[in-house]
């Protein structure tokens, strides 16, 4: 495919448990997000996008173009071993025994799989990474390096990133320490989040995530790139170094809101600075940027423990029939999933649906909006038709490019599927190109319902009953593919 400009520099800024009901651009009111909103208002919002429902799984198939339904795609080690070290609840030398010992038994990687910052270091792309290294939970120089990033600078342990003030960070191998941090778990909070504002140390992970992609880009502007920026941001528990002015007095919003919010208003800021670095150094027309969020909206405020227990506000319990839990009737000041049913780790639409907006000057036409039916396996085909790459064969991704140009998407997904593991509301789904939607509502009993997203995005009209064929169609081919074999390795799994 050509393009009128050259091969553009790609930047995806993917956040974490950030439901689309957090942005103005899908309906926030309280908080505000000029920054990400202005992407929308300047590019192309998608509304029928799904990533996965828990953090690791979204970002394996984020990172290897294929469903997580797929052999592996729940596959993720153990976090917390560094932690252990660090708090002196073990050696140096026991540190390293069991550190030899997660390396061997973490899921392997076959030789001829290729990851998303492959496809564009092979089309001559510098790549870089800056936040929660890999795919989770706990990962090493070597495996970084193998998913092909040139530059990185982040977290090896993800259970390090619920605190935001680490004694040190990795940057291409090399430890970094960070002033005036020196709490082994990072200054990880409470679930209350009720700690004093700043609690945790001196230097805020984020501040020096952003400062440093912002160096970055000034020192590759004049070679294409490919930046990938997984923020720990707004995933909690909250904290943050003060708090934002829009929230500081707000009389209506406790402490751990406050908090809350003025996470999401720094990742807002951040992307206000990012756009701002890419004028300065006259990137801006030849720079495509994406945001979007791993998986469905999470509470670290508010009414968290209700949602675990599936308690609604009048004190009965949630049912996954006419009593869902939404954060728009319990209790959510926020509204995060936007009306969706269930949060992140459930099978319904709270669960798995997440914010798209892709902004590309000249190419996308401002202001535009597509139902079309993707997924966050479909990026690499999308890079790679960007950066003038190759698909890799056998991937089960499928490039929304020709739909971000205004051109004729010839190439759609009969179904797009979403593996789930936890039982929260909901587990594994499947949704159809034309808007059907299948859940396995209860796992035990072997339990579908059947729901039309496109007239019914809340999913609060069970058709399953009305429509028996179309729930036996789609559940043979959920059935099998969850568990499949992967047809982009050579021997089919991994």
């Amino acid at each position: 495919m050509a393009f009128a400009v050259g091969q553009p520099n790609v930047i995806l800024i993917f956040a974490d448990d950030l439901g689309p009901g957090m942005l103005g651009c899908y309906g926030q009111s309280i908080v505000k997000t000029p920054h990400i909103d202005r992407l929308a208002e300047e590019g192309m919002k998608f509304n029928n996008y799904y990533g996965g429902v828990y953090c690791a799984p979204s970002r394996w198939t984020l990172l290897t173009g294929m469903h997580d339904g797929r052999i592996g795609g729940w596959a993720n080690n153990r976090g917390g071993l560094p932690i252990l070290r660090d708090s002196g609840e073990i050696s140096e030398e026991e540190f390293q025994k069991r550190f030899t010992e997660h390396k061997a038994k973490s899921h392997p990687i076959a030789p001829d799989e290729v990851f998303l910052a492959q496809v564009a270091q092979r089309a001559g792309y510098k790549t870089a990474q800056f936040g929660k290294l890999d795919r989770g939970f706990l990962t090493w120089h070597e495996r970084v390096k193998r998913f092909g990033w040139d530059f990185y600078e982040g977290y090896y342990d993800h259970t390090r990133c619920h605190g935001f003030y680490p004694p040190y960070i990795w940057r291409n191998g090399h430890k970094i320490e960070l002033e005036g941090n020196f709490l082994p778990d990072c200054g990880k909070t409470s679930e209350a989040g009720n700690e004093p504002v700043g609690y945790g140390g001196k230097t805020y992970s984020q501040n020096v995530f952003i400062e440093d992609i912002l160096k970055y880009i000034r020192k590759h502007k004049d070679e294409p790139f490919f930046l990938y920026h997984p923020t720990q941001l707004p995933h909690g528990p909250v904290a943050i170094p003060e708090l934002h002015p829009d929230f500081a007095d707000d009389p209506h919003l406790s402490l751990a809101e406050k908090k809350y919010a003025s996470m999401v208003k720094m990742l807002d800021d951040h992307v206000g600075l990012i756009m701002e670095e890419l004028k300065n150094q006259g990137l801006d027309r030849n720079t495509i940027v994406f945001f979007a969020s791993d998986n469905g909206h999470e509470l670290y405020y508010g009414p968290k423990s209700e949602y675990a227990k599936q308690i609604l506000p009048s004190g009965e319990k949630a049912n996954l029939t006419d009593k869902k839990w939404r954060t728009s009737e319990c209790g959510d000041v926020f509204n995060g999933a936007g009306g969706r049913a269930g949060l992140k780790r459930s099978g319904y639409q709270g669960g798995m649906q997440c914010p798209l907006i892709v902004r590309w000057p000249g190419q996308i036409k401002p202001g535009t909006e597509t139902d079309l039916l993707s997924a966050h396996y479909d990026f690499m085909a999308t890079l790679a038709e960007l950066v003038g790459g190759e698909i890799p064969q056998g991937k089960d991704s499928i490039s929304y490019l020709p739909t971000l140009l205004g051109e004729p998407q010839e190439k759609t997904h009969d179904y797009v599927i979403v593996n789930n593991r936890k039982t929260t509301m909901g587990s594994s789904a499947l949704i159809s190109r034309e808007g059907f939607k299948l859940v396995e509502a209860d796992k035990k009993r072997g339990l579908f319902q059947l729901y039309n997203i496109l007239t019914d995005n809340e999913e609060r009209h069970d058709l399953a009953d009305q429509y028996p064929e179309k729930v036996s169609q789609l559940k043979t081919i959920l059935e099998r593919e969850l568990d499949s074999g992967r047809p982009d390795l050579a021997g089919g799994e991994q």
